[in-house]
């Protein structure tokens, strides 16, 4: 559909930055879905989503399963663990139920968080999309 014409022998498809891959609303993804480029989702996805860019998740937007990607904007629901690289929001009428593993994260008021947070350092950032996908978000321990 995309394809790259000037000088390009292959044509191979050509990456276009900016792009944004629109899951719209009523629309329902049963599977892992796999991402390169920023990513928004209005529908249900009924698996887990590798994103190497942003996620942004619509107020109508459902997630059942794991999150991966750089950053995440939450305005839907997600029940399953969150793995981002920088930063997460979790925006006003957003619902998590899952631990969440980021370097950042924003939570506004009347956002609903139910699990536990680990905080990665600088250098220790959660690597997101990585050909690995059955690497899980690690296993969150809460001592007293």
């Amino acid at each position: 559909m995309f394809i790259k014409k000037d000088g390009d022998k292959n044509n191979t498809p050509s990456k276009v930055s900016g792009t944004v891959t629109t899951i719209a609303a009523g629309t329902t993804i049963n599977g892992d879905m796999e991402s390169d480029t920023n990513l928004r989702i209005d529908g249900n996805i009924i698996g887990n989503v590798y994103c190497k860019a942003k996620i942004v998740l619509g107020e109508s937007g459902i997630i059942q399963g794991d999150v991966q990607s750089a950053n995440a904007d939450v305005f839907g629901t997600i029940n399953g663990n969150v793995v981002a690289n920088d930063l997460v929001c979790l925006k006003a009428k957003s619902v998590v139920n899952g631990n969440i593993n980021t370097k950042r994260l924003q939570i506004e008021p009347n956002a609903t968080f139910n699990g536990q947070c680990k905080m990665t350092s600088e250098g220790a950032a959660a690597k997101p999309a990585k050909s690995d996908k059955k690497a899980a978000a690690p296993e969150l321990v809460h001592e007293n």
